[in-house]
């Protein structure tokens, strides 16, 4: 088997002096897609946020490692580079910077040189094609007076663009309707391949439909306490976490 895309050992994580995880293990390997489900307030944002190296969350303890390196104290910037991707669940609007300036900036920091503006707009033309977005956006204001739909689209136009080793999509396809969850999901289905992982957070399965999910992860009481594939999916689905966290309370966690 190849060497972890991502290890995850032991984390504990504080906002502001307040536990949202503890002794929570998880590992990733190339060419999977790993979901992360849970109820409200349960740590899956915090979960990403912490992998993606936001300085809002304490790291108390244990280790990340990502591509054989330890990541645990490195800054956010380092780990774009290294190749984690996190899409929000409401994107910031950036007024003055334009999509495709943004785009062209954010990939050049990520390679270490800027692309060339035509093979770069090629491939901006095509992967927005892609996800049905008319090209003007490409000169307008980062999300400013987009839709939400637009600005999810634009954040998987991101994904698209950067190519990242490992992409974290933190409810993307919330608030979305039908046909832009269905957008979303070719677009994510374009980006994933056997060399880059996905780690999916949601509360809605149409987004999975058409990709071979791996192992779908509940979250609870601080830490992950219960594995297993897609079919878990289809059971939260249809019953909610009650009996899957009742199990997991039987079971020891």
């Amino acid at each position: 088997m190849s060497q972890a895309l991502l290890n995850v050992r032991d984390l504990k994580v504080a906002v502001e002096e307040k536990t949202i995880l503890d002794g929570l293990n998880l590992t990733v390997y190339p060419g999977e897609i790993h979901v992360l489900m849970g109820p409200n307030g349960a740590g899956k944002s915090t979960l990403a946020a912490a992998i993606m190296g936001d300085p809002r969350y304490t790291i108390e303890g244990g280790s990340i490692e990502f591509d054989g390196e330890d990541l645990t104290d490195k800054a956010a910037d380092v780990r774009a580079r290294k190749g984690i991707f996190l899409s929000f669940q409401a994107p910031q609007e950036i007024p003055g910077v334009s999509l495709e300036s943004f785009l062209r900036t954010a990939q050049g920091a990520v390679q270490g040189k800027q692309p060339k503006v035509m093979a770069f707009r090629r491939a901006l033309a095509q992967k927005m094609d892609l996800l049905n977005m008319d090209a003007a956006y490409g000169e307008r204001y980062l999300n400013v007076g987009f839709s939400g739909g637009e600005k999810k689209k634009a954040e998987i136009l991101q994904l698209l663009m950067l190519q990242p080793k490992l992409a974290m999509l933190d409810e993307t396809d919330s608030g979305l309707d039908v046909d832009a969850v269905k957008t979303v999901a070719e677009g994510i289905k374009a980006y994933h391949n056997e060399n880059n992982a996905l780690l999916i957070i949601t509360h809605n399965a149409k987004i999975l439909e058409g990709h071979d999910v791996n192992y779908v992860h509940v979250l609870d009481d601080h830490h992950i306490v219960h594995t297993g594939g897609p079919e878990l999916v289809e059971q939260i689905t249809a019953h909610g976490f009650a009996g899957i966290l009742k199990g997991a309370d039987q079971n020891g966690g």
